[in-house]
């Protein structure tokens, strides 16, 4: 079946307008190690010309190394204007590769020639160990940082092995020696080193091409991660908004009715609609959580500091959990004196910290277990503990602890309530604070957590 002339027509003008991303990133990566690199490959040619002045010719040398400094230059330029480049178009791409190319076949055709001109130098019984020397390592030099594309590859090797045979063969051509004499033996013994540098060159080519394939999968990996993040995070802001208005009606009308506000409801009523308001307290909190994180992760937690009472926050935080803590048969003791630590703080949020913990330490605690909240401190810290007597949290879960939605008891008939999101909102609340909270536990003997903030600073 023939594909339309149409067809045919766009497929080519499309391959012939867009860069491959394999493509681009070859191109970075090639001018992000030509210019790495560049150190290095000025103090070997330099050791080389200085070695050539001192033992052959200073004029040689001072012609060569003028050479190689303008073939430099030219890689410089081209690596700066690559590497320059947030996007390349086709045009772009064309015209940067015609650039590597060609400063590949000046550098390249410069380094042969000085090897040649130092083994015409030796004459021809030297066994010419320095310029082949030379010219096997720039080879291996480029096996190992000049792989990214094959082309220009196998365009600087192509004249490094011209090179390297024109030198013994070049002996064997002018001497005609026979068979058994030594150099025909360098000629075979760099037939034999060639083919170390070409599988050398198929395996840096090989490993390069699979570490890009590598980088290409996580990059597209990431990008997919990165969209599910979004979509979770436009879902649950969207999610919260649409229940926040209607649950606000609902509480408001629920209080309104428990408070005898529009008279007393039938006694059958009472406990029904006390569980309702229970309900939509807990559905009101779970919403709050949802847009406090959404706001989090966009990196808009604003934060209202001012000098805040530690001890006597941790009062009205206590005050306000007993009613829970008692229908649980929890009792809550407190050992923190008003007046004695002072913090610079978002006196709401770190009030919300002292009630997770609270919380979680109440629920988790056994019925006539005790729940000790304690504050102590130096001049510059203070800690906050708070110490249940319950289940303990078993070892292998410090990690997960504070994640967000992380549960202890995960089953769908589990015992305790929650959303799991009270430990991930604490951490990141005290972590904006510039504080730490940690905790040390021991299964079915209680759990203790520590909350580390700075001292208020002394006024005055």
């Amino acid at each position: 079946m023939e594909m339309p002339d149409t067809v045919v027509s766009d497929t080519r003008i499309r391959l012939k307008t867009s860069v491959t991303w394999s493509d681009r990133h070859r191109l970075k990566d090639y001018a992000a190690v030509g210019q790495k690199l560049f150190l290095q490959r000025i103090a070997i040619y330099s050791s080389a010309i200085l070695l050539t002045g001192i033992y052959y010719d200073w004029a040689t040398a001072g012609y060569f190394y003028a050479a190689i400094w303008f073939c430099e230059a030219f890689d410089t330029l081209a690596f700066r204007s690559i590497m320059k480049r947030s996007s390349i178009s086709p045009r772009v791409f064309r015209a940067e590769m015609v650039r590597l190319y060609a400063g590949t076949f000046i550098s390249a055709i410069t380094i042969a020639l000085f090897c040649i001109a130092i083994a015409r130098l030796q004459g021809t019984d030297s066994g010419h160990f320095f310029p082949l020397f030379m010219l096997v390592s720039a080879s291996i030099f480029a096996a190992m940082n000049n792989h990214h594309f094959l082309m220009v590859l196998g365009l600087r090797l192509v004249i490094y092995v011209a090179a390297i045979l024109y030198i013994p063969i070049r002996d064997v051509w002018i001497v005609k020696p026979p068979l058994s004499s030594e150099t025909w033996m360098n000629l075979f013994t760099v037939l034999f080193v060639l083919g170390f540098i070409f599988e050398l060159a198929r395996n840096f080519l090989g490993g390069y091409s699979a570490q890009l394939e590598s980088r290409r999968a996580l990059e597209a990996e990431h990008k997919r991660t990165l969209a599910a993040y979004e979509a979770k995070t436009r879902f649950l802001a969207t999610v919260s908004h649409e229940l926040r208005t209607p649950l606000t009606s609902i509480k408001g009308a629920l209080d309104m009715i428990n408070s005898g506000l529009v008279g007393d409801p039938p006694e059958k009523m009472k406990r029904l609609l006390d569980m309702a308001g229970r309900n939509s307290d807990r559905l009101a909190d779970l919403v709050g959580d949802l847009l406090f994180l959404q706001s989090s992760d966009a990196g808009h937690m604003n934060l209202n500091f001012e000098r805040v009472d530690l001890c006597l926050l941790v009062r009205e935080a206590v005050e306000e959990s007993l009613p829970y803590a008692q229908r649980l048969g929890v009792m809550i003791e407190v050992d923190a004196e008003p007046g004695k630590f002072w913090i610079d703080a978002d006196k709401k949020r770190i009030e919300q910290v002292i009630l997770n913990l609270l919380s979680n330490a109440t629920k988790f605690s056994r019925s006539g277990g005790q729940v000790l909240i304690s504050v102590q401190g130096t001049d510059t810290h203070v800690q906050l503990y708070v110490q249940d007597q319950g289940i303990g949290i078993p070892e292998g879960t410090d990690v997960k602890i504070f994640e967000e939605f992380f549960q202890l008891d995960a089953q769908d008939d589990r015992q305790f309530e929650g959303t799991g999101l009270g430990l991930s909102i604490s951490k990141r609340i005290v972590e904006a604070h510039g504080g730490t909270i940690s905790y040390d536990s021991e299964v079915d003997v209680g759990t203790t957590f520590c909350v580390e903030l700075a001292v208020a600073a002394s006024e005055g």
